[in-house]
């Protein structure tokens, strides 16, 4: 736990919030799984999985910034927004599910990815097509399931069809705007050799935008509010703290443990990804340094000792300092914002202060 009291207390906020949308996942999820097995038993199986990955962990801080965001711009319906603030969460499900098709990741948050589990049933149905193609297959079909699931909690939720359609939209919109993140992402690890800007602006599209900006516009505007200023303040907020979460994330993916990150710790490097860490050991490091990113950066079997000699190339380059230092200044730059934002509940302005704070040290 960081030491911060701000930051300890966001964290405590967060782990009261889960406590109290867990139960709502649990029912949500089983009165899926009933009306699916009256459907289809193909139906049925896509939603215990989707259930069993939603479940397996997280921290929900994606449906916690919605909570928070409607508290900020004043809204009052609390046990309304804490059952439609869930929506985001099977997004992020459903984000997840195709992502991990992407980075063709076998695990997640400790348990088997989708299209690794559909893989494994293929095989053992001994199917005469490709049993990684069926896997990814399904598994992209169960994704699409989780984002329809994601609008009809929305859809479903207990606040004015005005402020219902407007709900829709944003989340629509946080999908669309993730996509050339994504993209981006993809084209920096196929083609290789991103720039520092490059990489900082894929983590605008793919963490920022979605992961911090997106749900506090969506529960401010759930709130019934249109109040174009404070959804600017958020912006502001989000993109730093957004950037400096994933930069956080990904120097936990290569240092961490993979009982924390519920993965093998660097499986960034596996991928080939152009991170933070990567581009600036390039530029910062010595020639032996720059060889070691080359020769190991995208393989697939690589060996405890050569992830020692990764690791010690990004730290000893200087390219791990200079991360951490640009994460801080974002942080920094987050609470700057927040300082001129009118946030309208102190509970929602201890939760975003604490959370940028506690991005400084974060383990988890």
């Amino acid at each position: 736990m960081p030491s911060d009291k701000k930051a300890s207390e966001a964290i405590r906020l967060l782990e009261n919030y889960k406590k109290k949308v867990e139960p709502l996942l649990v029912r949500y999820f089983d009165a899926k799984i009933e009306q699916a097995s009256k459907v289809d038993a193909l139906a049925e199986e896509a939603v215990r999985m989707i259930a069993d990955f939603t479940l397996a962990a997280g921290k929900r801080i994606r449906p916690a910034l919605v909570y928070y965001g409607y508290l900020a711009a004043g809204g009052r319906e609390v046990e309304n927004i804490i059952e439609a603030s869930i929506g985001i969460e099977l997004a992020h499900t459903f984000l997840l599910i195709h992502d991990d098709i992407i980075d063709k990741d076998a695990r997640r948050h400790g348990v088997s990815t989708l299209h690794e589990r559909y893989k494994k049933i293929g095989r053992r149905l001994n199917f005469k097509k490709d049993a990684v193609h069926f896997g990814n297959s399904m598994a992209m079909l169960a994704g699409d399931m989780a984002n329809a699931m994601a609008n009809e909690i929305i859809f479903n939720s207990q606040f004015s069809p005005e402020v219902i359609v407007r709900a829709l939209d944003k989340l629509q919109e946080i999908v669309y705007t993730i996509v050339p993140g994504e993209m981006l992402d993809l084209i920096l690890e196929t083609r290789g050799r991103a720039t520092e800007v490059e990489v900082l602006r894929m983590y605008e599209g793919k963490t920022a935008s979605y992961s911090f900006e997106g749900p506090l516009h969506l529960g401010s505007l759930m709130a019934g509010k249109e109040n174009g200023n404070m959804l600017k303040d958020f912006s502001a907020y989000a993109y730093p703290v957004g950037k400096a979460f994933q930069i956080k994330d990904d120097i936990i993916g290569l240092f961490g443990s993979e009982k924390k990150i519920g993965k093998p710790v660097g499986s960034d490097i596996i991928e080939g990804k152009e991170t933070l860490l990567v581009v600036k050991t390039r530029e910062l490091g010595n020639r032996n340094q720059r060889a070691i990113i080359r020769k190991y950066l995208g393989k697939k079997d690589i060996k405890k000792p050569e992830l020692e000699e990764f690791q010690m190339a990004v730290r000893e380059s200087g390219s791990l300092d200079y991360a951490e230092k640009l994460a801080d200044s974002f942080i920094q730059e987050s609470l700057a914002v927040l300082d001129g934002i009118n946030v309208r509940s102190t509970e929602a302005e201890v939760f975003l202060r604490g959370m940028a704070e506690y991005m400084m040290t974060r383990e988890f």
